[in-house]
């Protein structure tokens, strides 16, 4: 059912040939050759999507002319047509419509795919692909079914409560557009065979029980044994799970509430 719900959405359409790149194939693997990044290869071709996340075209009304599915993330995306006739692909917020007008300005009607300053957003309003740093572009909340949810109006900061449940300051000049990201079943996915995984550039991970002691610490014994450590570790001898992995701490001071916990 969802598969046929998808091709109702999606308008039957070529992509935007100008819009598109062939992007080079590294596979997990660095500038030098060498692989930083295991379990990655493969995949089938595609073309990527030139998306336009800081929206810089301010006071332009834009048409949508198309809802296109995109091989580079998880929402679909759509084609507006400016009033000077330039077409750019964007993120595509959940019920806009093929026709429907947005407008990016810093303070506009507040309507599903408009983008404006967090300061003019009223509280309670979902927003998604929001800047962190004014005139950057949107870089949060770009993934299928995600918003954040606007709190509170503070000072030079709006605090937006984010789908993790943390709730974080940004600057009130940054933009943000008003709705959520579209394809909320993209969760609901299943992938169905493991080829699929292939088409997609995941190759085979190997479980470290299964591997010889010189690969991995939980390598070797006789039969199906346990692995022998207090905690589980990487190929490399470090903690797997519970281990901390944040280096940003000077965005600390942006957090009002972190992140709910996973219940055990």
């Amino acid at each position: 059912m969802r598969k046929k719900t998808v091709k109702k959405k999606i308008t039957k359409k070529k992509p935007e040939k100008r819009l598109l790149l062939r992007l080079n194939k590294r596979a997990g693997r660095a500038r030098s050759g060498s692989i930083t990044v295991r379990h990655k290869g493969g995949g089938v071709k595609r073309l990527y999507r030139v998306i336009d996340f800081g929206q810089n075209k301010i006071d332009i009304p834009a048409k949508v002319i198309a809802l296109e599915y995109d091989p580079y993330r998880t929402s679909f995306i759509v084609l507006l047509e400016y009033l000077d006739g330039e077409r750019r692909y964007r993120i595509a917020p959940e019920d806009l419509r093929v026709g429907d007008e947005v407008i990016n300005a810093p303070q506009t009607e507040i309507k599903i795919g408009n983008r404006m300053k967090l300061k003019n957003i009223p509280v309670g309003m979902d927003v998604y692909n929001i800047e962190i740093i004014s005139g950057k572009g949107g870089i949060m909340i770009r993934s299928a079914g995600n918003r954040a949810e606007v709190l509170a109006q503070e000072g030079k900061y709006t605090h937006l409560k984010m789908p993790s449940g943390e709730i974080r300051k940004v600057f009130r000049e940054c933009y943000a557009s008003i709705g959520m990201v579209s394809n909320v079943e993209h969760r609901y996915k299943k992938l169905g065979k493991a080829g699929i995984s292939r088409l997609k550039g995941r190759r085979p991970s190997v479980r470290g029980t299964a591997m010889a002691p010189v690969s991995h610490p939980h390598g070797g014994g006789e039969g199906k044994a346990p692995i022998g450590m207090p905690y589980p570790k990487t190929p490399w001898g470090k903690i797997a799970r519970g281990g901390k992995t944040r280096k940003r701490k000077y965005t600390d001071k942006y957090i009002i509430k972190s992140r709910r916990k996973k219940k055990k």
